[in-house]
Order: structure tokens, then sequence, then C-alpha cells
């Protein structure tokens, strides 16, 4: 009789104080996933202020203050209450079941927040079915929710039949299909259209397996090439590794794989001595040990060519490396160089947002970087700018970046609704400073009221 006593006091309290309908929260019917019950609702109270009502059972409170292990006390109950209880052990124990090597504690910790913490969203398959996710769940989280093989698989997801991105964030009431096809595999952009522990970390198995079987090639390519050498392979393999800054030997096998390696010139790097490999020593011209400081110090202040960025205290141009796309450092930023598992060198801002989880996971892959002096090279970095909207606004700004500026633009996008707009442009500057006058001079135009370098 609970939820009926629970509804029937939710009536005496709506009949004495006008209620707020898009305030009343149902977890009497439909519970959390950690056991939660309880009908919570809002009313405005004396004096015209609101006050929050929470109505549920002695059993329920007890439950809400103590956790789920107050339920075993009453006896009794429904079985169906237990099946709640069951699907919040499976949660965890997934969680738990799902952790890899690389995760952490911060990770794990996440993973539990957000899958039996956070607010629930409830949807639907097309049948009918109520699922019940964490709120900010996508599209994607909802197919690897169904199934595994479902998640692998899925090519598109229809939400009330409108096809919709991969990375959509369901809300309540969403009746959700999913478009699978046998061709389709997971990819490492996918990490990005979900949120839930159980996707993140079955699309990160797919991709290892991936990598995996790739690497076997690459493996058996190097296992040749080796052998025409007469180059013991145990013996000389992590001594390649290390050479070429992978972590491990399936990454050097994958490299080998994806042709990032051409091994067969890469091996003419090395001589063969007793079964043992050895790095040919190229002859260095002698100069004196000063005269080689003071050139150091030259290339750091003067530099001048395409490599304007010391990695290691070494010009860039030594290392396979680019810029990273989700931050666009550019010339005058602190920056950092983190190595990939493909040898490459990303240069990252130092505030940029993935910053905090790579030095937390991955420092041993760190590298320091700086910039150096250079007139030669220019950054395309992007600036939203909003304002009041009216005539010839675009024209206005356009204008006056290329009349006045003496910018190049790359590209730009300007959106008005409403009387208000906002636009995009990808402008072509030569370093931090030249980038922090213009968006200055840009704040100044009539009817511009704010402008944001964007990441």
């Amino acid at each position: 009789m609970e939820k009926n006593i629970c509804w029937q006091v939710y009536t005496v309290v709506t009949e004495t104080n006008r209620p707020i309908p898009e305030r009343l929260k149902d977890w009497v019917t439909t519970p959390k996933a950690n056991g939660y019950e309880s009908l919570h609702t809002t009313v405005v109270g004396p004096k015209g202020r609101f006050v929050e009502v929470q109505i549920r059972s002695e059993r329920m409170h007890e439950i809400a203050e103590k956790g789920f292990a107050a339920h075993w006390k009453y006896k009794g109950v429904k079985q169906d209450n237990f099946d709640v209880f069951s699907d919040w052990l499976d949660n965890i124990r997934e969680i738990l079941d799902n952790a890899t090597s690389e995760s952490d504690a911060v990770e794990f910790i996440s993973d539990v927040r957000t899958n039996l913490f956070n607010e629930e969203i409830y949807v639907y398959t097309p049948k009918g079915e109520l699922k019940i996710l964490p709120e900010g769940a996508t599209a994607l989280d909802f197919a690897f929710y169904i199934h595994s093989e479902v998640g692998y698989h899925c090519k598109a997801v229809t939400v009330n039949n409108q096809l919709v991105p991969l990375g959509y964030k369901l809300k309540s009431g969403d009746q959700v299909s999913v478009v699978t096809n046998k061709a389709q595999k997971p990819s490492e952009g996918w990490l990005n259209y979900v949120v839930t522990g159980k996707a993140r970390s079955k699309i990160r198995s797919s991709m290892k397996e991936e990598i995996r079987k790739k690497g076997e090639m690459g493996k058996e390519k190097l296992m040749r090439k080796m052998k025409n050498l007469k180059a013991d392979f145990e013996s000389n393999t992590d001594m390649l590794v290390q050479h070429f800054g992978f972590v491990s030997r399936p990454d050097l096998y994958y490299a080998i794989f994806k042709d990032e390696i051409n091994i067969q010139k890469a091996l003419k790097q090395f001589k063969v001595e007793g079964g043992k490999m050895s790095l040919i020593e190229e002859p260095k011209p002698a100069q004196p040990e000063k005269q080689e400081e003071k050139q150091t110090f030259k290339s750091r202040r003067n530099f001048k060519g395409k490599a304007i960025l010391l990695i290691d205290n070494k010009p860039a141009e030594q290392f396979k490396h680019s810029l990273a796309s989700c931050c666009n450092p550019v010339l005058g930023d602190p920056v950092f160089a983190y190595i990939t598992a493909m040898g490459e060198a990303k240069i990252h801002r130092n505030t940029c947002p993935n910053a905090e989880h790579l030095m937390a996971n991955y420092a041993y892959r760190m590298m320091k970087a700086e910039w150096v002096d250079s007139d030669n090279t220019d950054f395309v970095t992007t600036l939203l700018i909003t304002g009041i909207d009216g005539r010839g606004v675009a024209q206005k700004i356009t204008g006056f970046i290329t009349n006045d500026l003496k910018l190049d633009m790359r590209s730009i996008s300007m959106d008005g609704n409403q009387g208000f707009f906002q636009g995009r442009i990808k402008v072509v500057v030569k370093n931090k400073d030249q980038l922090h006058l213009t968006m200055k001079a840009l704040k100044k135009i009539d009817g511009v009221h704010s402008v944001i370098r964007e990441d």
C-alpha cells in the first residue's frame, strides 16, 4: 500500500497548496538505479514562497538515509523491489569488471558518480520498453546499454523517428531506435560521444582488440626483416621499441602495420654482429664545447625557418610533431609536448581542457616544449564574436579585420536571431600578442558584445 498512501498524501498537500507541475518527480513508481524511492513536489507556500515536499514511507526513508542494505531488514516486501537492488549491484559489478589497466581511481569514481548518483532519464525502445540511463547519456550510450554487440555495430540512431548524431543527448520520454551494420566498428572518436563507464570501456576494449590483430601482422613483417638480417628477434625488439620512442611492443607492431615506420629503411640504421643489433653511429664534425653552447643559445633566440618550436631543447623538426586540434596553440602560448602511442609529439597549451587528464595519467609521455622567436610562421585561430544584430554588421566586422587590422581570414559564419548575432571567424595571426591586440580591437566595434578565443 506504500505507493497508494504516498499519492494520497500528495493529494492532501496539493489540495491545500498550489503545486508547480513541472517540479513533480515520481521515484515511487520508477525508483532510481541506486534504489532511492520518493515522491517530490514543490508547492507555493505562505507568502508565495516555494516549498519542496518529499513524500515517502519509513522504509523508503531509511533506505534514503542508510543505503540499500537497510532494505533487507523489512520482511514481506515485494520481490520487484529486490530487482532494483539486483540491478544496482550488477551496475557496480560491471564497472569493476570493465576496469582497464589505464583506468585510475579518479576515472573509476567518475564512472560510479555518472552511472549511479546522477539524475536519471527514462527513454523507450521502439517496442515501448522503459530504459533508465544517467542524465547526459547519449544515443551511442543507449546502443551499448541495450547490448555490447548493438553498440559495436551502431551505424545510426533515430530519436522520435528523427535521425540524430551519435553524440545526441537523450531526454526523458525519447523513443530511441538503433540502426546496426556488421561492417561498422568503434573508432577512437566514439569516446567523445559517450559518458557512461560501460560504453567507454567497451569502446576501448574493441579498439585494443583491433590494434592487437593489426599489430600481429606488423610483428610478422618485423620478424621476416630481422630474420633476413640474421638478427635475434627477442633480444633486439625492446631496443627498437625504445629507439623509436614507443611505450610497448604492441605499439611498435601497430606502427609498422600502419606504415608509420618504414621498417626496411629504418633497419638500415643498424648493424648486426652475432645476432645483436646496434645503431650505426654517424661521424660528428669536431666542434669546441663553448662554440656549441653559443650556437645552441643562438638557435633558441634567433631560430629562423619552419621550426619555431623547441621540444626537449631541440628543434621541433627533429620530431614528428603537430599542433593539437583540441586547443590550437599559437606562438607565445605556454605549451608542453605529449608523445602519442605512435611516437608523434602533440603540442598542447598548458590550459588545454585535456591537459589535466594527460598529466595525471601519462606523465611519462610528457616533454618540455617552448617557442622560439620567428616571424616566418602563421597560425590559424578561431574567434567567437557575439553582439547586437543589425544591418551590415558582418560587413563591418570583416572589413575591419581585412582593411584596418590587415589580417587574412580563412572562414566566417554568422547567425542572427531575435536581435542577437553569433559569429565564428578563423583569422591568421603571427603570435599570441597579435591575437590579443586583435580581440581588443574587435571589442571596440559598435554593437560587438564579446570576443572570445575558441578552442
